[in-house]
């Protein structure tokens, strides 16, 4: 498929691939902003005002080469980057 492809049927499939990725970024953020909320104690209040939309932590060129064998549980995230506290001397 080039990419200059207009077809009607072409365009949907790379709608349907953008949604999907689309998708799975609000997926894995959400999961890991339940971790943070839970982790750090924020308020209810607090977040719900917090959207699981951003994406710049996600790469998104490239080669992805993942080894099959070190893969996590389903159920498993990864440890949360907590910063250290600015009042530490």
């Amino acid at each position: 498929m080039r990419t200059g492809d207009r077809r009607f049927e072409n365009q949907a499939y790379r709608a349907s691939g953008l949604n999907l990725l689309v998708v799975a970024v609000i997926l894995w953020n959400t999961r890991y902003l339940q971790s943070s909320i839970v982790t750090l104690g924020i308020s209810d209040d607090l977040a719900r005002h917090i959207a699981p939309l951003g994406w710049e932590h996600i790469s998104l060129t490239g080669d992805y080469r993942w080894n099959v064998d070190e893969q996590p549980d389903v159920d498993a995230l990864r440890p949360l980057r907590v910063p250290a506290s600015l009042l530490v001397a």
